[in-house]
């Protein structure tokens, strides 16, 4: 019995099976089961990009994590430029992850490099919609290179000037004429040798007489501390002097007052009494002198005076 064979089927089975190999081959050629997945960040570079082209690599301490997706300038402010990274999912970008713009050799192809992260920092999020999270920027090697070098030049030619007015023709006149006064000078040096000369041996001299001063000045130096120690005893005596003195000027004052009050009243009445005596004496003699004889037979009665009267007023 001859076998009947269903070639419709046939073809088609070869065409489905010829459609998964292909479809297979294309899977696996496109990543497949290797395809990575990435997470977007951006990064804000304020300075130039130039070399700097879409899908340059993205490095992780040398190693390639990811690739730039993005390049434009920042709709907020023109100077700077906003990058896209598409970065492995799982690269551990930190808060404190900076990106550089670096350069390959000499070609000129400028590539980003991811640098710094701390353990103890903690991870950028990434998200799946904008916006995407920043990884901070530092200047390149280039951008310090010429910040430097422009600061230089800028001294560079600012010492440039100060020699050009250093340099000056009244500069120039003023150092000659110093010259000039620096070589007469070293002329009356030269003729002035001998004084000099002479000068330096007095000054050695006297330099040695100011040695041997100090042991000469010894025995004074001594005598002046002994005069010293005796003005410093003799200061004492008279503070001690003078201490006594206080003392006995106050019992001299205690004597003044109690001969103020008890004995000077009694001498102002004892002379008022010899002054008395004294009048009446000094009459006596008078009297005596014009009538020596009257002191055998006595004085008569005085004459009264006008408007006195000898007649004793009679008793009532």
């Amino acid at each position: 019995m001859e076998t009947k064979v269903n070639y419709t089927l046939v073809g088609g089975f070869v065409i489905v099976l010829a459609a998964v190999l292909i479809g297979g081959l294309l899977w696996i050629a496109s990543g497949g089961a290797l395809r990575k997945h990435y997470d977007l960040f951006t990064a804000m570079e304020e300075e130039s990009v130039a070399g700097l082209n879409l899908n340059a690599p993205v490095k992780y301490n040398g190693v390639e994590v990811g690739k730039v997706r993005d390049i434009q300038l920042d709709p907020a402010d023109p100077q700077r430029v906003q990058l896209t990274f598409a970065i492995e999912r799982g690269t551990p970008v930190k808060v404190d992850t900076v990106a550089v713009l670096k350069t390959q050799g000499l070609t000129g192809i400028a590539y980003v490099e991811l640098g710094g992260g701390s353990s103890a920092a903690a991870l950028l999020i990434p998200t799946e919609q904008p916006p995407y999270p920043v990884i901070r920027t530092k200047p390149s090697l280039s951008a310090r290179l010429e910040n430097v070098l422009t600061t230089v030049l800028a001294k560079l030619d600012r010492t440039s000037g100060n020699i050009d007015a250093l340099l000056s023709d009244e500069n120039r006149a003023a150092v000659k004429s110093a010259l000039a006064d620096i070589a007469s000078v070293a002329h009356t040096i030269a003729a002035r040798k001998g004084v000099l000369d002479a000068g330096m041996v007095n000054a050695a001299r006297t330099f040695d007489n100011s040695a041997r001063a100090p042991a000469d000045l010894g025995p004074v130096i001594k005598r002046i501390n002994t005069a010293a120690d005796a003005v410093a005893k003799m200061g004492d005596d008279v503070s001690q002097a003078g201490t006594n003195v206080a003392k006995t000027v106050g019992a001299v004052g205690v004597d003044t007052r109690r001969f103020a009050t008890e004995t000077l009243p009694e001498v102002q009445r004892l002379l008022g009494e010899l002054n008395d005596l004294s009048n009446s004496l000094r009459r006596l003699s008078e009297q005596t002198a014009r009538d020596p004889a009257g002191l055998l037979r006595g004085h008569g009665r005085v004459p009264e005076g006008p408007g006195e009267s000898t007649t004793e007023p009679r008793p009532p």
